[in-house]
């Protein structure tokens, strides 16, 4: 499976997508530690990602802007609410008047696999059923989770054990 994504939406009210990277655990892990490292691979294709604010650790936010290959800008805010180092991110994205009108939690788990290679797990839980699809729908959330797994492979691959 190394190189592909699975993406699984028989939940009706989550997304949850897994791939195999052959890459250290450390090393996908320090992928979302930085916004210098986010930058480079955060998003579907054609997204960039501008950071304001990081603060990781549990209760700390991080706030950024996604910008659309169309031009547009999605204002983000996420808070982390769990960090288990080389193991697993739990998060949730909070709606508001200053942000994209979603509310999910996510946890993205990491899993040695040995032999330098690791599997990551992201699962986005919403609070019912029409708010994943409105996601899907408005936003192309499913594609989105496959696009955003194959660029944090790709920038993987890049950093290499630096």
């Amino acid at each position: 499976m190394a190189g592909r994504n699975n993406l699984d939406l028989s939940d009706p009210i989550s997304i949850k997508g897994t791939r195999e990277f052959d890459a250290p655990r450390e090393l996908v892990f320090r992928a979302f530690t930085d916004p210098k490292h986010l930058a480079q691979w955060w998003g579907p294709d054609g997204f960039t990602t501008t950071t304001s604010h990081f603060e990781f650790r549990p209760g700390g936010t991080w706030r950024f802007v996604m910008h659309g290959p169309d031009g547009r800008d999605y204002q983000n805010r996420i808070t982390f609410d769990e960090i288990v180092p080389n193991e697993r991110i739990a998060y949730h994205h909070g709606g508001g008047d200053d942000v994209e009108p979603v509310k999910f939690s996510q946890t993205v788990t990491f899993e040695d696999l040995g032999g330098g290679r690791t599997r990551i797990v992201w699962r986005g839980v919403f609070p019912n059923a029409e708010a994943r699809d409105f996601v899907i729908k408005e936003y192309g959330a499913d594609k989105g989770l496959v696009q955003t797994m194959a660029r944090l492979a790709g920038y993987a691959a890049t950093i290499g054990t630096a």
